[in-house]
């Protein structure tokens, strides 16, 4: 990214929000230039409410369709529309929007496997996409998704809100003048706390008001096996992708503008493991990632608190804070983030914590205070602005970065998943070979010490150190024939993603 003042990034940022200037004629062949933008929301129990709302209070927007499989949530959000005077038809499968010549644009907030095929399928009926993250489900999922954009010529905006901060656009500019020095490191940090989802001692039904065929849509059609219907898909391989997306992928996309937005990294190396409990969860509650770029990207996640005496394993608490967590307060932090970046500097460090992408704060080497960088965005008005513009370059969160930072999520969980059990004194060994990770480990395992996991009787997942053909987006070289298993996944008919790249 050039270096961009404040002021230069406001203007163009209220340059594009407005709208560019355009012929008659041009004008009258943009979608919704010479009336509202029509939009469509689907999936409304988390993101896709908030989208919702924000895009009724947008002039020259309207919601003119909700969408959700779970009749019971669609009830609701019907309702919160009349109650906004905004009223909207409702509509529980999604395939019966996509030949309506009222709508322009769809957003997409469903859960992770639904995403790439509910997009595709938005463009091959002429309609826009603005695109809850992930970008994908698995690695071969992103290239079909940028294909179609391309060949139906769409707009498609991932909603990866920082890239709309004022404050982390200036911290950018700032750092790459280099005030600080060179950067040395970036690291992403998801301390964020995650409850048990319990252990179902057989099949459980879905909630009677969801039709299950079609959330699973190309996911297998099989029993159900957790708990909580609603977000815990997060935590289970064949619908989610745990914390390296439901909160991490945000912190991987700051990380990866600090670096220069640079393609997919030479390789990964994982360390990680489901610990404190035992449930229905499959993926990693404790995880350390290694991204192999000419500079270095860690990662860090955790869903366990500083001590056991300030968590509860059960499921009933689960439910009661919707799985969610999020309990800063009883996290651990570095350097004074428990969800955010850090970019290590010669000269010094930035923070920029999570929260709303307002704030960015620069020290210099021993910690002393330098200066902050504050100022929001909006992404949404963004896309709207490119919708009417017909221009992928007015948008803030392109398609492309989209898929290069989903795609750092799906590096790391194929490690993961083809790696082994492994003890502690024989993962130092292995890190021999990467001095950098030697001080995270050994705040990996005191982290979990200190909830009195023991590592020797239950080892951490050492994940396979992977390379990767950033053009081809193959694994190469050594346990690339089962990591290129995972690239993709057997899709169920009619759910199948369709081969566009």
């Amino acid at each position: 990214m050039p270096q961009l003042s404040r002021r230069s990034f406001l203007k163009r940022s209220a340059l594009a929000t407005a709208g560019a200037v355009f012929s008659a004629r041009s004008w009258s062949q943009v979608a919704g230039a010479n009336g509202d933008i029509r939009i469509a929301v689907a999936g409304l129990n988390s993101r896709g409410r908030g989208i919702a709302r924000d895009f009724r209070a947008m002039r020259g927007v309207r919601v003119v369709t909700l969408c959700d499989v779970d009749t019971a949530i669609l009830d609701r959000e019907m309702a919160t529309a009349r109650a906004a005077g905004s009223p909207a038809d409702a509509v529980v499968d999604y395939r019966a929007l996509l030949p309506r010549r009222d709508i322009d644009a769809f957003a997409i907030a469903t859960p992770n496997h639904l995403h790439a095929l509910q997009s595709i399928w938005a463009m091959q009926a002429g309609k826009d996409v603005l695109h809850e993250k992930p970008v994908s489900h698995n690695l071969w999922e992103g290239p079909q998704i940028l294909a179609a954009a391309k060949k139906y010529n769409r707009i498609v905006q991932v909603n990866t809100q920082n890239r709309s901060s004022v404050a982390i656009a200036e911290a950018i500019a700032w750092t790459q003048a280099g005030h600080l020095g060179k950067v040395t490191l970036v690291r992403g940090i998801v301390y964020k706390r995650r409850l048990s989802i319990g252990k179902t001692a057989g099949p459980v039904p879905p909630p009677p008001t969801v039709n299950y065929d079609l959330f699973q849509g190309p996911a297998p059609l099989v029993p159900l096996r957790r708990m909580h219907f609603h977000y815990d898909w997060h935590w289970q391989w064949p619908t989610g992708n745990g914390d390296m997306v439901a909160q991490g992928n945000h912190q991987l996309d700051v990380g990866r503008r600090f670096l220069g937005d640079p393609g997919h990294p030479a390789g990964v190396f994982t360390i990680g493991g489901r610990f404190g409990y035992v449930d229905d969860g499959e993926t990693p509650n404790t995880f350390l990632v290694h991204y192999d770029y000419p500079t270095p990207f860690l990662f860090e996640v955790r869903g366990l608190p500083k001590r056991p005496d300030q968590w509860s394993g059960d499921a009933g608490a689960a439910q009661t804070l919707g799985s969610s967590g999020g309990l800063a307060e009883t996290m651990d932090k570095y350097l004074g983030l428990n969800i955010g970046n850090v970019v290590h500097c010669e000269g010094g460090y930035l923070t920029i914590p999570s929260n709303d992408y307002s704030l960015a704060e620069a020290f210099d080497r021993d910690g002393r205070f330098l200066r902050e960088f504050r100022g929001a965005g909006d992404h949404q008005a963004n896309f709207i602005a490119a919708v009417r513009s017909r221009r992928e370059s007015d948008l803030h969160g392109p398609l492309l970065e989209g898929h290069r930072s989903s795609a750092l999520v799906h590096l790391a969980n194929i490690s993961h998943r083809i790696g082994s059990r492994t003890e502690p004194g024989a993962i130092r060994e292995q890190l021999r070979a990467c001095p950098g990770l030697a001080e995270p480990f050994d705040r990996f395992c005191a982290h979990l010490a200190a909830n009195q996991v023991d590592l020797e009787k239950t080892p951490a997942i050492l994940g396979a150190p992977l390379r990767f053909d950033a053009n081809t987006e193959r694994f190469t070289g050594e346990n690339s024939a089962a990591a290129n298993q995972l690239r993709s996944r057997d899709y169920r008919a009619p759910f199948i993603v369709p081969q566009l790249a």
